[in-house]
């Protein structure tokens, strides 16, 4: 008896089912893992940074001038409070940006010189709210919970008391970037954290 290497008619449609079914297979694996992957990049792109919550602000001369009042927050991109706060200050700005500006200065940018002496910045995060034109009412100093910064931005925008100004309490980041612009006078560089005149 001669053993054909044929297949018998009776196996063909079984090897057929079988390839169907892996390419199936595999073509669902490969649906799911692309789906998979780009999820997960939309969803890396919408967690917000210190970069992109800058990159979004108002800018500064823009705040003083369109008559809503505005928080001004003093930052650095090294700055571990400013990061802890970022969820935070994205979900505060989404809610608020229509009544009130969000505007954030980079104290590793020389540009902001006269503001950080303006406002005595010497440790990050450093909040100022200005009314809407754009007079410091208060300002607090360090990381802070979401709950007292909402009761201060309502209040803000209601034009009433701060709750919670002038707070220098919470976790803050030092000022110690090293600074390049020569200074005139008798000025101290404020990140310095030398004595404030």
């Amino acid at each position: 008896m001669t053993h054909s290497s044929h297949s018998t008619p009776d196996s063909t449609p079984s090897l057929i089912s079988a390839t169907k079914l892996r390419n199936l297979i595999i073509a669902v694996a490969v649906v799911v893992l692309t789906t998979v992957l780009v999820l997960g990049a939309r969803l890396q792109t919408q967690v917000p940074t210190l970069q992109s919550l800058a990159a979004s602000a108002v800018p500064l001369e823009t705040a003083l001038t369109n008559g809503k009042p505005t928080f001004l927050e003093f930052y650095a991109d090294w700055c571990t409070s400013c990061q802890a706060m970022v969820a935070d200050m994205a979900r505060l700005r989404q809610h608020y940006s229509d009544r009130l500006n969000f505007v954030m200065l980079n104290v590793d940018n020389d540009k902001w010189l006269p503001e950080l002496l303006a406002y005595r910045v010497d440790g990050i995060p450093h909040f100022v709210y200005l009314n809407p034109t754009g007079e410091p009412l208060a300002e607090s100093i360090g990381e802070q919970p979401v709950d007292i910064l909402t009761a201060n931005l309502e209040a803000l925008i209601s034009a009433a008391p701060l709750p919670f100004g002038n707070s220098t309490e919470g976790n803050l980041s030092e000022l110690k970037a090293p600074f390049t612009a020569a200074l005139q006078g008798d000025t101290a560089d404020p990140r310095s954290h030398g004595q404030q005149f």
